[in-house]
């Protein structure tokens, strides 16, 4: 089984949290970037795995996570997943 890579990140509440990096996504303008991972959590009966997907936003030079509030921004971040599993 393929080892997973692992990142940290810092919870609101300054707790850190390692997870299970999945991929990265770029908006296809390049003015956009995603986050897709995952925290090993299963849910319903075939187990599938959670996964999340957060905003990656530079802010003085620090990377923060956002959550994708956007109807029409979570529209392209579905598109290019569709893209990542048609490829």
């Amino acid at each position: 089984m393929e080892e997973k890579e692992k990142i940290k990140i810092e919870n609101v509440d300054g707790t850190i949290e390692t997870v299970d990096l999945i991929t990265y996504l770029i908006s296809e303008d390049n003015l956009r970037n995603y986050l897709v991972y995952s925290k090993g959590e299963k849910q319903g009966a075939e187990a599938d795995n959670i996964i999340y997907i957060s905003k990656i936003i530079n802010e003085n030079d620090e990377l923060k996570l956002e959550e994708i509030v956007n109807d029409a921004e979570w529209v392209d971040v579905q598109h290019l997943l569709k893209k990542i599993a048609n490829s």
